[in-house]
């Protein structure tokens, strides 16, 4: 995993999941999917724009942000798959994690911490799909940065 260190709340979900057996990180993961709250309708309602699809990801994931007037994002997820259980569990970990966080934080966010919360033995597609989640949580905060002019931190580019 990167070397850059992880926003607080997102370090103490990915230190719980670290040392987990593998029962018990899918235990824990469900628990994080049965949160899941699907976008509200006054942020998009179906069909969804193409601008916010997640590409890669199996369980057909939208991602959207929105600015707080104190300068941070909130983020909304849909999953389009109801069986998508990891796509809703990392959603809900990236908005309980990432939403209201300083915008340096979130871009900074490494795309490979989803290997250390879903274990080595994750799927490619799975895989491809959780980062490409993260991906975009981190680049609606990039191109705000980038907006204010502001320098933007590499995280898995």
């Amino acid at each position: 995993m990167s070397a850059l260190p992880l926003p607080p709340l997102l370090d103490r979900i990915v230190n719980d999941f670290q040392f987990a057996e593998r029962m018990e990180r899918i235990d824990m993961l469900i628990e994080f999917a049965d949160r899941f709250e699907e976008v509200p309708v006054w942020v998009a309602e179906r069909p969804f724009s193409e601008e916010h699809h997640v590409q890669k990801c199996e369980s057909d994931a939208y991602v959207w942000a929105e600015d707080q007037e104190d300068g941070t994002l909130k983020f909304y997820f849909a999953v389009e798959n109801p069986q998508g259980i990891s796509a809703k569990a990392w959603s809900v970990i990236m908005d309980e994690t990432l939403s209201g966080q300083p915008l340096e934080v979130v871009a900074a966010t490494p795309c490979d911490v989803v290997f250390t919360v879903f274990g080595k033995e994750v799927s490619m597609g799975k895989g491809m799909g959780l980062m490409g989640i993260t991906d975009m949580v981190t680049t609606y905060a990039r191109q705000r940065l980038k907006a204010q002019g502001k320098p933007i931190p590499v995280n898995c580019d």
